[in-house]
């Protein structure tokens, strides 16, 4: 059964606020952004600077006073601050895997260990730095959506809770999958792609499509892995797989224990499944899609402030109010494009990001 109410935190809590007004749950939404779209459907919410701890437990704690809340939904955004959701799991019933889980995925040693140790391939990754500085990447050992990840001959300096892994070459894909703690259920895969903001910021998440075009066999090794990582992690809940395909070869590069954004490409009762799953109960027919659909952030290539009155396309989602200033390198909103037509979905998701973005540039207000 359902909550009827629940506390809603994210980074950006749009997706997740949209799938408990559509399953008829009040929402109380705690985020960064508090765009149009969250407030069109929060009973309440209160926007926050950051996950940070400082800046979170007043909000929960207002909300947890005001409404006797009892149960939160966690989106996007801890992976950076594990010590807020420690704060959530004392405070609230977690709807999502608890924080042990970041813990151990945030452990990379650990983690890559344990691809090693159960035979998942991924690309060669180390801790200290290697001697030459061409093919590596640096990554941070807690991030999400690519943040922070950049060539290593651009960092030269190492910096305290970094890792190291080869620039591996081939084409970017994600699973989303449901899973018991033993148990799994495939959602779907997905394509990936990131932008470059800047050299210290060149693998930024920028959209995801269902046009993956991932082979059987490799959809059965995908499958493969799952079953040996959601016990070995007690994964639980609605979470996501980042793999890169090479040709007849694929490699693991990260789990999302939480949430992700690729989940709005598809329909579904996706809070139920999502705390059927939690409570050991998965799906028991396999989930079939009938269209393709995309999902991209589109950024800000130059300050901007959002024009009165302004047209904003119906595709577009995490729409920001009137007036606000979008600094170079921000998101200014998301859009997402439907298509039967796989070849034509990303033409539509481009054409819609052009006029948008020329509307926007010529009507805003330059800063």
């Amino acid at each position: 059964m359902l909550p009827q109410t629940i506390v809603i935190v994210a980074h950006s809590a749009r997706m997740a606020a949209q799938l408990a007004d559509q399953a008829g749950v009040k929402a109380l939404v705690i985020d960064c952004f508090a765009d149009c779209d969250t407030q069109a459907v929060a009973t309440a919410f209160i926007q926050i600077p950051s996950l940070a701890l400082l800046d979170l437990q007043p909000a929960v704690e207002d909300f947890i006073a005001r409404f006797a809340v009892t149960d939160v939904l966690y989106g996007s955004g801890f992976e950076s601050y594990p010590e807020s959701l420690d704060y959530l799991h004392s405070r609230l019933k977690l709807l999502g895997n608890p924080s042990e889980t970041f813990k151990k995925l945030a452990d990379k040693p650990a983690f890559f260990g344990l691809l090693h140790n159960v035979g998942i391939a991924y690309p060669r990754t180390q801790f200290l730095p290697p001697t030459k500085i061409e093919g590596w990447l640096v990554k941070p050992m807690q991030g999400q959506g690519g943040a922070g990840i950049t060539f290593y001959r651009t960092r030269r300096q190492h910096q305290a809770g970094d890792y190291y892994q080869r620039l591996q070459k081939g084409v970017a894909h994600s699973v989303l999958f449901l899973a018991d703690w033993q148990n799994f259920c495939i959602v779907g895969f997905n394509r990936q792609w990131t932008v470059a903001l800047d050299t210290e910021q060149a693998f930024v998440f920028a959209g995801v499509s269902t046009v993956a075009d991932v082979p059987p066999e490799q959809q059965r090794q995908v499958a493969g892995w799952l079953a040996k990582l959601v016990p070995a992690l007690s994964l639980q809940g609605l979470n996501s797989l980042d793999f890169i395909r090479d040709g007849e070869h694929i490699y693991l590069l990260e789990i999302n224990p939480r949430i992700s954004a690729s989940l709005q490409l598809y329909q579904g009762d996706w809070l139920a499944h999502h705390i059927n799953a939690i409570n050991g109960v998965l799906p028991t027919a396999n989930f079939q899609h009938t269209y393709h659909a995309a999902y991209q952030i589109i950024y800000a290539h130059q300050a901007v402030q959002i024009p009165d009155p302004f047209h904003w396309p119906e595709q577009c989602c995490d729409v920001p109010p009137t007036g606000a200033l979008i600094r170079k390198g921000q998101p200014i909103c998301s859009i997402i494009a439907y298509h039967t037509n796989a070849g034509l979905l990303m033409q539509t998701l481009d054409s819609i990001q052009l006029n948008l973005l020329k509307g926007l540039y010529h009507h805003g207000i330059h800063c």
